[in-house]
């Protein structure tokens, strides 16, 4: 199974789920959520931090808010928690040095021919030259100093802020910030960890590349309460009935593809 490019989303689906990786990076299937509206407001929240990256009044953070509250179908009884966001990410905006960088996307070769890519919220620049990755997380599980130490995700951030901007490791913090609460959690990785991230990266592209589509098999874990592709599941639905559901899946999605296309044109 040819992979060239990984993502830490794309590594932890075919470590939970090879079926799934099949459905959604081979196939290229689009997946219904069963919890969309948590994705939907997190996106939401994302995109005003996003355009009010250099917003010092909560005013302005509401006309954003406003703006975006109908393309995110966003329900009334999320109203006070947006509110909540709105002045804990300005409360973050004055402690920090204005604006930086958001929604920075990359793409780095980690070897001659496999590279990494993902998307960083947001990137400050310190006084002293350093630099302070931030991720935002709007959920309601919040992760100690701990349990950041071995997130793979923010590891692949440190590495890509180090070889963009030509920074030493040592000089790059990375955190999770939590706008319901306010919290922000940070750290900063060693030289050896983001090394082992970039060897760890590696191996899981060679791991993709030795399979073949009889090998992306299902695995029952807890991960299943949300999957969206249980219909086509064999677990969980009938398998006799899976080859023209999933025909029909691959036709559906054809047929989008070929609106969203015509619509960019």
């Amino acid at each position: 199974m040819y992979c060239s490019t990984i993502s830490q989303s794309k590594a932890n689906v075919f470590n939970e789920c090879k079926l799934k990786y099949r459905y959604r990076y081979v196939e290229k299937l689009k997946e219904e959520s069963l919890n969309q509206d948590s994705l939907n407001f997190g996106s939401y929240i994302h995109k005003i931090f996003e355009d009010g990256i250099s917003a010092d009044s909560i005013e302005f953070l509401k006309e954003l808010a406003k703006k975006y509250k109908k393309e995110y179908r966003i329900k009334n009884k999320n109203k006070d928690k947006t509110e909540i966001c709105l002045k804990n990410f300005i409360k973050l905006n004055k402690k920090l040095n204005k604006g930086g960088q958001a929604e920075l996307r990359y793409e780095i070769l980690i070897s001659e021919e496999i590279s990494v890519n993902g998307i960083i919220d947001r990137i400050v620049k310190g006084d002293k030259g350093g630099y302070l990755i931030i991720d935002y997380k709007t959920g309601k599980r919040e992760k100690n100093r701990v349990a950041l130490y071995n997130d793979q995700q923010l590891q692949g951030y440190c590495f890509a802020v180090h070889k963009l901007y030509d920074i030493p490791i040592e000089d790059i913090t990375v955190a999770h910030y939590y706008p319901v609460t306010d919290n922000l959690v940070s750290l900063q990785y060693s030289p050896a960890q983001i090394s082992n991230y970039v060897k760890n990266k590696i191996n899981e592209v060679w791991k993709i590349r030795k399979c073949k589509k009889p090998d992306l098999v299902p695995s029952e874990n807890q991960f299943c309460n949300w999957c969206g592709f249980k219909e086509l599941c064999p677990i969980f639905a009938d398998p006799s009935t899976i080859p023209n559901r999933l025909d029909e899946a691959k036709q559906a999605q054809k047929k989008k593809n070929s609106k969203d296309n015509k619509k960019t044109k």
